[in-house]
């Protein structure tokens, strides 16, 4: 079944996803709200976005003045949709963003058999998933390429159905993001896992409680755990999670839904495990990246910028680092402002789990770090693999030398346009920030990366006074007409 502007061919499926309006067909609900088209194929569960040849040409130099709406955690979200699997009745979700990875994941669950209504209007950013049908336990390799947060179904998967497939997922740009903390943690609770053939395929009758120590922190990994184990019978204790906003939002909704849970936010989390779970409805918390994006943006470009719609206490150790650079940072109860009329001081930072440094800052804290008097040392301890975006910045004028797991930055240093390729998600939203202030026109090439995670930037962004626009190849490529011999 593809989502197309003609009327789509069926494929034999009990899954039902409501079509958009265009399509031709006796409609109920959007499936997207973006204007750039999602094609949903069902064979293989691909998505094909239309906008992977987008770029972005930003003209820096204005001033970010104003106030932005930050939108829900993608992070947050793609978690609690996948919680969805664990009962038979709707769970509904409000605060969702539009972005691609939310977009994948409805995919992934409508391939298994779920049911994803989207709201529209004033509730456009609002998804009901029902789960009482599901007839396809799987997540195939198409999808999960594109996504690694899709083997957040696995531990769902076992715990509701009593067996699961999901794709092993591959590398990863940033460096490396084993799945097999989910495998012991799942065998400590009575699954039996066999891999082959690229899968990983999973049985219980029923699993068990168990005590897990996770051999390093992961925040997937706490998620899901904590989602197989409140359906296992007897108590789990897991020790050494991830305390991110993320996992404790995550732990709100299973909470809603019946779970007992105790310890989330904390190195420990207990569960006990129930025989079934019900429906619930939850909103999910405000994207603290965004925020922590926007900030920096409106620093760099001596902006006065107002968020809306965020939690400030997310944003601990960022605000600290900053303040520690200079800048005035105004907090109140869900809502941020940010000035900057002084010269930005070189601090050194290191990405760290929360509550410390994020490493999904990283990037960002970077461009800032070339626009500060001296120098700072910025250390990655979290990924192996993250400095990519230091060579695209070092295009533009920046001063940046990679040693290992740290950049060292000398600023302050000015920044020019220049045509820069985005590898990642945070790469990209580092290269939008400097293209802000860089003097000329920068085009940033392979904008794809940044709309898997930030809610139509380029629009936000044109709101509080930025120049920028979306642009896309319509044309193909002209191929070269091969010569008539005579």
């Amino acid at each position: 079944m593809k989502i197309v502007s003609k009327p789509p061919t069926v494929q034999p499926t009990s899954a039902n996803l409501m079509l958009s309006n265009g399509s031709g067909q006796d409609l109920k609900k959007p499936v997207t709200r973006s204007s750039r088209a999602v094609r949903i194929d069902f064979v293989n569960g691909a998505t094909a976005p239309e906008s992977l040849m987008d770029k972005f040409v930003i003209r820096g130099g204005n001033p970010l003045v104003g106030s932005v709406r930050i939108s829900g955690a993608k992070n947050a979200a793609l978690p609690a949709m996948a919680a969805a699997i664990l009962t038979d009745e709707p769970v509904i979700l409000e605060n969702i963003p539009d972005v691609r990875d939310i977009q994948t994941e409805r995919n992934l669950l409508v391939s298994m058999g779920a049911e994803v209504e989207l709201g529209y209007g004033r509730a456009s950013h609002r998804t009901t998933i029902s789960c009482s049908n599901l007839v396809n336990p799987q997540a195939a390799y198409d999808l999960v390429k594109t996504m690694r947060a899709s083997t957040l179904v696995l531990g769902p998967l076992v715990a509701r159905m009593g067996r699961a497939r999901v794709s092993q997922p591959g590398g990863c740009a940033i460096g490396a993001r084993p799945i097999d903390l989910h495998i012991k943690g799942l065998e400590k609770l009575g699954a039996s896992i066999t891999q082959e053939h690229g899968y990983i395929e999973a049985q219980a009758e029923r699993l068990h409680g168990g005590h897990i120590t996770f051999d390093k922190i992961t925040v997937t990994g706490t998620e899901d755990l904590m989602m197989a184990a409140t359906l296992a019978q007897g108590e789990t204790i897991m020790e050494n999670c991830a305390r991110e906003p993320e996992v404790n939002d995550l732990a709100a909704l299973l909470t809603k839904m019946g779970a007992r849970i105790e310890g989330a936010g904390t190195h420990t989390i207990r569960i006990q495990g129930v025989d079934k779970l019900h429906g619930a409805r939850h909103r999910i918390i405000p994207d603290r990246i965004e925020a922590g994006t926007f900030v920096i943006a409106a620093v760099l470009t001596g902006g006065d910028l107002t968020l809306t719609n965020c939690d400030p206490s997310h944003l601990g150790a960022l605000i600290q680092k900053l303040e520690e650079c200079g800048v005035s940072i105004t907090p109140a109860a869900d809502s941020l402002r940010v000035t900057n009329g002084h010269q930005l001081e070189a601090a050194d930072v290191s990405t760290e789990e929360y509550p410390g440094f994020p490493t999904d800052m990283q990037a960002q804290y970077m461009v800032l770090a070339t626009q500060a008097q001296g120098t700072s040392i910025i250390t990655e301890n979290i990924f192996e693999n993250r400095f990519m975006h230091a060579q695209e910045l070092a295009r533009m004028g920046a001063n940046i030398r990679v040693e290992g797991s740290r950049a060292i930055v000398r600023g302050k240093t000015p920044l020019s346009s220049a045509a820069v390729q985005c590898s990642d998600l945070r790469a990209s939203a580092s290269l939008v920030i400097a293209a802000l202030v860089a003097d000329g026109e920068t085009i940033l090439d392979r904008v794809y990366h940044i709309d898997r995670g930030y809610e139509r930037i380029e629009e936000k962004l044109k709101g509080v006074g930025a120049q920028i626009r979306r642009i896309g190849e319509f044309l193909p490529k002209r191929t070269a007409t091969p010569s008539v011999v005579a």
